[in-house]
């Protein structure tokens, strides 16, 4: 499964966030959703205070391709 439409836009820590939010809609259950919804915030908060622009792209990256893995991973499973 490709990343979700818009995956290649995200530039920026808001996008990121909305569209990580996005991503844990298509998760099968509202348990898993909440799940990683808690987790998407969680590790909001925790990077918030980062200003390197090229640390803030990696983690953009890594995050991405983190999302893009749990929806394989559900996607098997069903």
């Amino acid at each position: 499964m490709a990343p979700l439409p818009g995956a290649e836009l995200v530039q920026t820590p808001l996008q990121l966030y909305r569209y990580l939010l996005r991503c844990c809609r298509q998760l099968p259950t509202e348990g898993i959703q909440e799940h990683y919804k808690h987790a998407v915030r969680q590790s909001f908060r925790v990077h918030s205070d980062e200003d390197n622009p090229e640390r803030i792209q990696q983690i953009i990256k890594r995050a991405i391709e983190d999302a893009d893995w749990i929806l394989n991973k559900y996607k098997k499973q069903n």
